[in-house]
């Protein structure tokens, strides 16, 4: 009985095979510099913005002497905590904290409902002129504050808010053009099949609103109170324009009489704003994951 030997690889084919594995090694060395190329553009813009808050936590440490030496002391050779201690003691910092955050829960809770229900009208709701009226808020946008500022003190002065915390809340109960837009474009995302089997089982817009599109829209409802606690937190413009009493007075208000001094101490001034940074990276740092997905979903579905 004879055995069939198995059949000779052509010639030419002997010479594809390793052409074909240097292909794919190549491609395989290219993937890997290019990654490699992005971290580092990754770890270089990083480094922009880590070294200064590196710089703050460091200056926030040291005494005079040692703040402007030239060159540069990155590790002081004894920690100066004093400056963190006179910082809390040099104006009323706790009681512009709790006038800070009174603010800032304020203004993230009117953000996320406000927004969020006008947002749901632009975006599941058909009706005349919608898209109209949608371009118009968005123009609301190219505004800046400086612009409106007198006639809302004006209105809130003829109103008697003045000196009170109205003027800083009060209008972000009525909406945000920006948040607006990007919760507009996460709705747009979640399948209209969930709304229309709620409304099959009895549910009204409002239900459906709050029962079946609020729940879902964690990650993008996320990052509004990621940017309404930093705009809050951070904001000087209005709390100067508005508050007339110290004791209603922010924390930006407070940093800002510290600075204006004749002969400021910066290492105090260092340990205010590493006080002042801290909530602002713990928020972020809790919401993080939510972040990304909100603004990964808003952008893929745009």
């Amino acid at each position: 009985m004879k055995m069939s030997l198995p059949a000779e690889e052509p010639k030419h084919q002997r010479h594809i095979l390793p052409k074909q594995r240097h292909a794919t090694k190549l491609n395989k060395v290219n993937k890997n510099m290019s990654k490699l190329l992005v971290y580092l553009i990754l770890i270089l813009f990083s480094l922009a913005f880590i070294v200064p808050f590196l710089w703050l936590i460091s200056g926030s440490l040291k005494d005079s002497s040692e703040l402007f030496a030239d060159p540069p002391i990155w590790i002081p050779e004894v920690l100066n905590w004093s400056n963190y201690k006179e910082a809390f003691s040099a104006f009323p910092f706790f009681l512009y904290l709790k006038n800070t955050l009174i603010v800032v829960v304020f203004t993230c809770i009117g953000a996320v409902l406000s927004n969020a229900f006008i947002a749901y009208g632009f975006s599941r709701i058909d009706w005349k002129h919608r898209d109209t009226v949608f371009v118009i808020v968005l123009a609301t946008l190219m505004l800046p504050f400086q612009v409106i500022m007198i006639p809302l003190f004006l209105l809130f002065k003829e109103i008697g808010w003045i000196g009170t915390y109205y003027p800083l809340i009060v209008p972000h109960f009525f909406g945000n053009a920006f948040f607006i837009f990007l919760l507009r474009q996460f709705f747009k995302g979640i399948p209209k099949e969930l709304s229309e089997a709620a409304k099959m089982d009895g549910a009204n817009e409002f239900i459906v609103f709050w029962k079946v599109i609020l729940p879902l829209s964690k990650p993008i409802l996320a990052t509004v109170v990621i940017f309404q606690f930093i705009e809050a937190w951070r904001d000087f413009l209005g709390p100067l324009i508005f508050l007339s009493d110290n004791s209603h007075y922010t924390l930006s208000l407070g940093v800002q009489q510290i600075m204006s001094q004749n002969d400021p101490r910066w290492g105090l001034l260092m340990a205010i704003g590493v006080a002042m940074t801290l909530p602002i990276i713990i928020i972020f740092f809790f919401l993080q994951r939510y972040f990304i997905e909100g603004i990964t979903f808003t952008g893929s579905k745009g």
